[in-house]
């Protein structure tokens, strides 16, 4: 069996905002082929373009509808659909580690990342089955089990700009909802971040103390107007044209086929009065 450290010098980990994720599980895509070309065994697929496809990945995303408890001040909130992005939350009191028999699941004493050696794996599946998150996968093709790494290989590799030493699925995020930093440091941005949005543990109950910290969704039916983002696009630059436009928009309202049709009009309705 093995032991968790008494304490870690640092407290690595995620903090994923529920408010802007938008599902489009672009973390989820990066993360795969990251871990499929980088660090331990090749992420496999089985029956990829099959009826059944089946595969190992690191990162899932679920999306859950969900109802607002009904207030003096909203009566009947309006429903909202939670895009949840899931992965190993690198708890400070791992089950998965101390529950692996050969000492191949464990925390790292210098940024507290869980992590599987995999030459020492034996694929028994105890730590998937005591991890309450269901955050650890086995793959069939290797007969390992997988987990999040924090892509422990890329934040630490000097090779990269620095821009890029963060973990694939922060850097791949279109909309801004993954951040990656200390968590055991008051003042790093995503703890002063949890402490600004209310962050919040994964099923604290269960004892694990988890590092990644949830952000809560803000109530959409809220919102003082609405916000249409394309609205500055869309609108006229001028209501007059100039330029070549202006140009071309007097040259056409000075076309004879234009000028004769109204004469001809003016001509038919005199001829009308002088007949009538």
């Amino acid at each position: 069996m093995t032991e968790l450290p008494t304490n870690t010098a640092k407290k690595m980990g995620l903090v994923i905002d529920l408010d802007t994720c938008v599902g489009c599980h672009a973390c989820v895509i990066s993360c795969k082929g990251w871990n499929t070309e980088n660090y331990g065994a090749p992420l496999s697929d089985q029956n990829a373009y099959g009826a059944d496809p089946a595969g190992t990945f690191l990162n899932r995303v679920h999306s859950f509808e969900v109802q607002p408890a009904a207030t003096a001040a909203q009566p009947a909130p309006a429903a909202q659909l939670i895009h949840f992005p899931k992965s190993c939350l690198h708890c400070e009191d791992a089950p998965c580690v101390t529950v692996c028999p050969t000492g191949a699941s464990y925390k790292r004493v210098e940024d507290g990342i869980v992590l599987v050696n995999e030459s020492d794996c034996i694929g028994c599946g105890l730590c998937a089955w005591s991890c309450p998150y269901g955050a650890r996968e086995l793959d069939l093709a290797e007969g390992v089990m997988k987990k999040c790494t924090l892509c422990v290989d890329r934040i630490y590799n000097e090779n990269l700009p620095e821009v890029d030493r963060v973990p694939s699925c922060v850097r791949t995020c279109p909309a801004g909802a993954r951040h990656f930093g200390d968590l055991g440091d008051p003042d790093s941005a995503v703890s002063q971040l949890v402490v600004e949005r209310g962050g919040m543990d994964l099923m604290p109950e269960m004892g694990t103390k988890p590092v990644n910290k949830y952000l809560p969704p803000r109530p959409k039916d809220k919102l003082e107007e609405q916000i249409d983002i394309l609205a500055p696009l869309l609108a006229p630059v001028t209501e007059t044209p100039g330029g070549f436009l202006g140009w071309l928009d007097k040259a056409l309202d000075k076309l004879p086929g234009q000028s004769s049709g109204q004469s001809s009009s003016q001509s038919s309705d005199q001829s009308s009065g002088g007949t009538a």
